[in-house]
């Protein structure tokens, strides 16, 4: 009974976090109704897959009150906007609308928001923790800002580490393949003796005699995921070398309106 006390006054209270902004209340309310919209017209077609996309989405858009409410912590309006907008885009319109395969940069706008955000969560972690009076030191700027890219590139190595897996186990494409024109490998060369075959100008790729209809060789998700990888290393480094400077100077509007704050204990 008293479990369920709490839980009921912990959904309150997350409710009354999502209500406390205007701005992101607003911008919370059409993204959902958007997803509800796009819900109900896939289980229409049966199409249950994009289904559960969209009741993933739904979480998603709640899960920033829920960790605000579990960590009394308070994200700034402009960070959850931004969280709300990445998994639209991310899960909805990537996923869903196939946005992924119809626009090419599409994964590496969205890789690259992931390095920054990151990276914010990072270095907020780091300011939390630096600006606790219980502790007796200070860190440097470079450390904090060397962390909040080393966190937010763990992050992007796991990630890719996942759609590793899904696509070994389950046979998924998430790591999207590249149709590429040269090759370049030692394995090809019948000496074995370290040397290099390059192969330019590859028009067409053959799989037991059959074409696969693509103007070049497949590369299975190698480069996609090395791409993503180096658009994460630019959204994380951008804002770490913010943080320095905001570290450093004691001060800086942009870097301060992205920091995610810790909220003061109840009397």
């Amino acid at each position: 009974m008293k479990k369920r006390k709490q839980r009921r006054t912990f959904l309150r209270t997350v409710q009354e976090e999502i209500m406390a902004k205007k701005g992101t209340f607003t911008v919370y309310l059409v993204l959902r109704a958007f997803v509800i919209v796009i819900l109900i017209r896939r289980l229409l077609y049966h199409q249950y897959e994009d289904v559960l996309l969209c009741l993933l989405t739904l979480f998603l858009l709640i899960l920033p009150q829920i960790v605000q409410t579990a960590f009394r912590i308070d994200l700034p309006s402009r960070l959850e906007i931004i969280l709300f907008c990445f998994a639209f885009a991310a899960e909805i319109m990537g996923e869903v609308q196939h946005f992924y395969l119809h626009i090419p940069f599409w994964d590496s706008i969205l890789h690259t928001v992931n390095g920054f955000l990151c990276a914010v969560c990072g270095f907020s972690l780091v300011e939390i923790l630096n600006n606790k009076p219980s502790l007796k030191f200070e860190l440097s700027p470079v450390f904090m800002s060397l962390v909040a890219f080393c966190f937010s590139m763990t992050i992007g190595v796991l990630w890719e580490f996942f759609e590793f897996g899904m696509d070994q186990v389950f046979l998924l494409d998430m790591q999207k393949d590249t149709v590429i024109g040269t090759i370049a490998s030692s394995f090809l060369r019948p000496e074995q003796d370290g040397g290099i075959v390059v192969i330019r100008g590859i028009e067409d790729t053959l799989v037991n005699g059959e074409s696969l209809g693509v103007p070049g060789y497949l590369d299975i998700g190698l480069i996609d995921t090395m791409h993503d990888l180096l658009v994460n290393f630019i959204g994380a480094a951008v804002f770490s070398i913010f943080g320095y400077f905001y570290t450093s100077r004691k001060g800086s509007s942009f870097v301060e309106n992205w920091l995610i704050r810790k909220r003061p204990a109840k009397a």
